[in-house]
């Protein structure tokens, strides 16, 4: 069979795989959405004096035509014990305003003011939220992003899907009708293509998560190291839900989508906020990655000095034992300290660890 045919042939099974395999993913998606989020509402309520406090802790930065009028949403919300914390980064900014204008329409309403931000780390969405989070007095934290738009029961319906063993709600994205093409792109795009992922991605487990509006357990984050530990990342979403599953909590997606409803859009703004998610990802993962082995090397290290002072401690086995063996053969089972519990001399110390001990056997005195 010649190259070029073979070729041919791979390209197709390879089409024909990712044709079915994007085929399951969404058939998978439209059963869950049809099951999950088309619940009546009889179904997952629970009684409304017995829900849990919520505070809302909500990002602020520049005005758009719709920001008054998403904020506004959050306001009106019918739940009986919520706090809303608004949080600005510049006292020039001119969202200040605008808060200060529906603190002053609502009265009534539990809400606050945090300008300044707090810098402790590279995340300034972090930087902003956290003189908020540090003043939160409830145990369920909502953070919710500026251009999202809300319906009076929506914090009803995330705050019942957090049960017992679930530690994270968050929303499934998606855009509101808006005018002009850029919307109709956006509305296409997360309305095709980006459940279709992200759906099929917690069907089968993965943990997919957008922080544009997650409820999360406060108790667990704190846990974690609070939302100061999040700060060095810029995909703080991705790490905070990874804290979470790590310490054994279920996530759960609410019945209502996280409605975007940003009054400034175009092509190039879209175009711009895909590539930005595609580095912030690739980004944290090469940090991820970097942080991992610097970690492992410096443990290695240091595991292999300990060991090697030991080692010089112990009674050192004669040279003719080592003489006798090939140095593929080599391993610690020849050095007393493999006697005792070391859990610590891991796989990635051996290496490091033999190396130092034949140095020193080999160069040292008899």
């Amino acid at each position: 069979m010649a190259p070029l045919e073979l070729a041919m042939q791979g390209l197709a099974v390879f089409g024909l795989v990712l044709f079915l395999v994007l085929w399951l993913m969404h058939l998978m998606s439209i059963i869950y959405v049809r099951l999950h989020l088309h619940k009546k509402r009889s179904e997952v309520k629970q009684p409304f004096a017995q829900l849990a406090g919520v505070s809302l802790l909500k990002p602020l930065k520049g005005v758009d035509p719709n920001l008054i009028s998403n904020l506004e949403t959050f306001f009106t919300l019918d739940y009986p014990k919520y706090e809303i914390l608004l949080c600005v980064q510049d006292l020039d900014d001119p969202a200040v305003d605008v808060c200060k204008k529906l603190l002053g329409k609502y009265p009534n309403v539990d809400a606050r003011l945090f300008i300044g931000g707090k810098k402790v780390g590279i995340n300034p969405k972090i930087n902003n939220l956290m003189p908020g989070y540090e003043g939160a007095k409830y145990q369920l934290v909502w953070i919710c992003d500026s251009g999202i738009r809300v319906k009076p029961d929506t914090l009803t319906d995330l705050t019942n899907q957090m049960t017992e063993k679930v530690g994270l709600v968050h929303g499934l994205p998606y855009v509101a009708d808006r005018q002009g093409f850029a919307a109709t792109l956006e509305q296409v795009y997360f309305g095709t293509s980006h459940p279709r992922s992200y759906i099929s991605a917690n069907v089968t487990g993965i943990k997919c998560v957008t922080g544009m509006s997650c409820l999360m357990r406060k108790d667990v984050l704190d846990q974690a190291g609070g939302l100061i530990a999040f700060a060095q990342y810029i995909a703080e979403d991705y790490f905070m839900a990874k804290a979470i599953a790590d310490r054994g909590w279920k996530f759960s997606m609410a019945t209502q989508v996280a409605l975007q409803n940003s009054g400034s859009y175009s092509i190039g703004q879209f175009q711009s906020r895909m590539i930005r998610g595609g580095r912030q990802t690739n980004s944290n993962t090469r940090r991820a990655e970097r942080t991992w082995k610097k970690d492992k090397l410096h443990v290695s290290v240091q595991i292999s000095r300990d060991s090697l002072a030991e080692y010089q401690n112990c009674q050192r086995p004669k040279r003719s034992i080592f003489q006798s063996l090939s140095p593929p053969t080599i391993t610690v089972q020849e050095c007393c300290l493999c006697n005792k519990e070391n859990p610590a001399l891991t796989d990635a110390s051996r290496p490091i660890f033999i190396f130092l001990l034949m140095k020193f056997i080999l160069c040292d005195g008899s």
